[in-house]
């Protein structure tokens, strides 16, 4: 029977190869030789080896050799930098990159368990070292400061995916999104001794280099039309509107764009001064506007630190019973909250019986509580801008747009730390604006 599979037993797992090889990983603490090993590991990841090769193909990328490399694993590799998009794929680059600066600095080590500890009340295996650790502390910030990888600060091994008690085969059944067959074949393939892991790894580094390359190229050009466009056209409101509408409906990962594209305009509005005793909060990270993080909406304004006015956007949702009781929870431990709203891109359905419990809640709290389509909340806030006299709807229009662009650009991080990549949504507002 050519298959492989694991048998998992109360206190080790056996790995049945095809061949009828068995690989066997008992559980417990990790054991004297698991110890030199990971000790070994991290002295060379902690000074700076990962950094080291990512500046070998940077700059002597002419002297590589990836002749030894054969096609089938460079089209592995391929294919896990190309599988990253908005919202998927960069946890498995990540872990690969881990992986193989494993093997590559202490062969001995398997790169299937990723979980090792001391602690008794912790699961690990006695051959297994702790990944996550060596992710956080030393590939995640690296792989951040070089560009290659819109990572999250606590690193791709927080990704509930990879954290399963199985070692990592191709018979692992987590859900993980992005290249997985792939790099189950990269992680056979370099079990069984077939890469060469420092030379992969070079090759996966010199990959995400020419896509980062790439991308500022991109940033630039499309900043480079959107000046065109704003020289060529009287933007106003209505104008801005179509676009950016239009550049998110026809994008991937939608939802994400239209959070982008309400932060931006309020980007805009502080810079002209719109609220002058109030700060826009920096753009948070996808899916973090709950109470474990702390934030009441996608979009905050600030006063004196505390949250003063909150907005969420809905992108493709009409019917908000349950957001309306998770604001209520919300505003409860954020007393300071004056304006909260959903904006959603679709009329919101069933108003009427939505009402009675907002009225409620804006008296209990004593907040301003909306609902309304993002048209509606655009039109408010050149509404609330149209009050500043030295301001015009061309003006705030043109600043609304190169804060959109320059966000997506990554050209303003400090107020618009996008951690997904840009690469389609720039391409596609290339697009756009062409068309415009």
């Amino acid at each position: 029977m050519n298959e492989i599979y694991l048998r998992v037993y109360t206190n080790r797992s056996e790995l049945v190869l095809p061949d009828g090889t068995i690989q066997y990983f008992q559980e417990g603490g990790m054991n004297q030789a698991a110890k030199i090993r990971y000790k070994k590991i991290a002295v060379e990841l902690s000074t700076g080896y990962l950094e080291r090769q990512i500046l070998f193909c940077r700059d002597y990328s002419s002297n590589i050799d990836f002749l030894i490399l054969n096609q089938t694993h460079k089209y592995l590799l391929d294919r896990l930098v190309q599988s990253v998009t908005s919202e998927v794929g960069r946890a498995l680059v990540g872990l690969s990159i881990l992986q193989l600066c494993v093997k590559a600095i202490e062969p001995e080590q398997s790169i299937r368990l990723h979980k090792g500890s001391t602690a008794t009340r912790d699961f690990s295996w006695c051959d297994g070292i702790s990944m996550r650790s060596l992710d956080k502390q030393y590939i995640t910030p690296v792989l951040r400061k070089y560009e290659l990888l819109r990572l999250n600060a606590d690193g791709f091994m927080m990704t509930r995916g990879l954290a399963e008690n199985y070692p990592y085969s191709s018979v692992y059944k987590a859900n993980m999104r992005g290249a997985r067959s792939e790099w189950v074949s990269l992680v056979e393939a370099i079990e069984k001794d077939e890469v060469v892991s420092e030379v992969a790894l070079r090759y996966l580094l010199s990959q995400l280099l020419n896509q980062a390359d790439n991308f500022r190229r991109l940033a630039l050009q499309t900043i480079e039309n959107m000046t065109l466009f704003l020289g060529a056209t009287v933007v106003n409101k209505g104008i801005l509107l179509s676009l950016i509408l239009r550049h998110i409906n026809q994008s991937d990962y939608a939802a994400r764009l239209m959070e982008i594209a309400m932060h931006s305009l309020m980007q805009a509005m502080q810079e002209y001064q719109v609220f002058p005793h109030r700060l826009l909060k920096p753009l948070s990270q996808m899916r973090s506007a709950n109470k474990k993080h702390g934030n009441v909406g996608d979009i905050e304004l600030l006063e004196d630190r505390q949250i003063v006015e909150a907005w969420d956007a809905k992108y493709g949702k009409s019917y908000l019973r349950d957001e309306i009781e998770e604001l209520s929870e919300k505003l409860e431990v954020h007393p300071a909250v004056r304006k909260a709203g959903s904006v959603t891109s679709v009329e919101a359905e069933r108003i009427d019986e939505l009402m009675p419990r907002c009225n409620e809640i804006e008296e209990i709290f004593g907040i301003s509580l909306e609902i309304v389509t993002f048209k509606e909340w655009v039109e408010l806030q050149f509404a609330r801008t149209s009050a500043e006299e030295a301001t015009t709807e061309q003006e705030l229009a043109s600043a609304w747009l190169i804060a959109y662009t320059e966000s997506l650009a990554q050209q303003r991080r400090e107020i618009a730390p996008i951690d997904e990549p840009c690469y389609q949504w720039l391409l596609k507002l290339n697009e756009t604006l062409t068309i415009e």
